[in-house]
């Protein structure tokens, strides 16, 4: 007797979707024992028919409008790898839910700014809409915070989740070398975006945390609420320094359950050299997930890449061909709490660097800003002159965010301050 199909459409052929024919084509035999199902692709999208590609796909039928292919009668899952935030990836995801298909997509911009709206109208329509792929790559962290941890109440997720910035910040420590050239290097070998500022600027990260938060903390999606700073403002003196003081610099992603709501962030911020996140060198991922039951959690991998994307992808159709739905974030979307903007920062240490003219009276001139915010100063190295600059690194403890921010504040407006102040937060386990 034959196997029911999982009849599939895939709508862009880049890195990824390649990395998913080519699964189909090699470990078809395993798919069917697994689920049940023989998977058939039946039809494929891309900007391109003619461009070479790694994989034969002249078996499969091409359709020039993707939004066609959507609509068809005869596919149970679309795949959707065309990437962008809205366009033809948003309007391809919305035909096929309306014509009642699951959708699978590894797009995290998109779920960042429409997953509200997506979520909604996959549930009205009793389809899954499944996105492993969109977040770390090949980490299951969807499946596993929406399954694995589901009977938890997360505290805090933080982690790893730009594997570019994480490969520029481990060779600059590495090599010695400033992130200007570092930057060059990166874009080189294609690891930068087409703007880098989604990868530098943080902002590819903070999709993909903003993601983790509705699922984790079962609250509507506000990316709009993630505080986010890039990496560019971290100097070969900052890494340097760090090592130090015994840390390490990574862009860390965070959200944390706070009095007045989650608060989530994408910023640079030193770590313990013994960390979890201080051993997450090169490209790889991590995400660190902490609960009241499980209590820290910690998952490794890699975050993006052919097999790894692909790999999460096709994980989702398996899920699908076995029947095992559920809400898109955790619990039916008008049930998610709506998040609250006003939540803040926890107190916590923090690195400043300061460039400084060398003038009688400036050292107390920054401890008086400090102290007009109560804040403590634990540690304080004036480095070697450069002419007549003084290049001064603090360490305060625990403080409040928004009062350092003042304190910064004032400190730049004094005559001797050559540059913007550098202040990134410490990680303290």
């Amino acid at each position: 007797m034959s196997n029911p199909k999982i009849r599939i459409a895939i709508a862009g052929l880049g890195t990824v979707g390649q990395g998913l024919i080519e699964i189909v084509q090699r470990n078809g035999e395993l798919l069917t024992a697994r689920t049940g199902h023989d998977f058939e692709i039946v039809a494929i999208n891309a900007r391109s028919k003619t461009k070479n590609r790694e994989v034969d796909i002249s078996s499969y039928e091409w359709m020039d409008d993707p939004i066609a292919m959507a609509k068809r009668d005869d596919i149970d899952v679309v795949v959707e790898l065309i990437g962008g935030e809205d366009g033809v990836a948003k309007a391809f995801v919305e035909a096929a839910l309306e014509s009642g298909k699951h959708v699978v997509t590894a797009n995290k911009a998109l779920l960042a700014h429409y997953g509200n709206e997506l979520a909604t109208l996959a549930e009205s329509k009793g389809k899954s809409l499944r996105y492993e792929a969109a977040v770390a790559g090949g980490i299951p962290i969807i499946k596993s915070l929406g399954e694995g941890f589901a009977g938890n109440a997360i505290k805090r997720i933080s982690g790893i989740m730009n594997g570019t910035t994480n490969y520029m910040l481990t060779r600059m420590e590495g090599e010695k070398i400033s992130y200007d050239a570092v930057f060059d290097a990166a874009n080189q070998l294609g690891y930068l975006e087409a703007d880098p500022s989604l990868d530098v600027g943080g902002i590819d990260a903070a999709h993909k945390l903003a993601i983790l938060t509705a699922l984790g903390f079962g609250q509507k999606l506000d990316f709009d609420n993630v505080n986010i700073e890039g990496i560019e403002n971290v100097s070969l003196v900052d890494i340097e320094r760090a090592a130090e003081l015994g840390f390490r610099i990574k862009l860390v992603c965070s959200a944390e359950a706070t009095p007045d709501g989650v608060y989530q962030s994408v910023a640079p911020a030193l770590v313990p050299l013994d960390s979890p996140l201080g051993q997450c060198m090169g490209v790889l991922n991590m995400v660190v997930v902490e609960g009241d039951a499980i209590g820290k959690c910690v998952l490794q991998g890699p975050g993006a890449g052919r097999g790894a994307t692909a790999s999460a992808v096709i994980g989702d159709i398996c899920d699908i061909a076995r029947n095992l739905q559920m809400p898109v974030f955790g619990a039916a979307h008008d049930t998610l709490l709506t998040p609250k903007s006003d939540a803040i920062a926890k107190a916590s240490p923090f690195y400043v660097r300061l460039q400084l003219d060398d003038q009688v009276g400036v050292l107390a001139q920054v401890a008086q800003a400090f102290a007009a915010e109560s804040i403590s100063i634990d540690e304080l190295r004036q480095l070697d002159h450069e002419g007549d600059e003084t290049p001064l690194i603090l360490v305060t403890h625990a403080t409040e965010p928004v009062k350092l921010h003042r304190a910064l504040a004032a400190i730049n407006k004094l005559d001797a301050v050559l540059s913007n102040p550098i202040a990134f937060r410490i990680e303290e386990n």
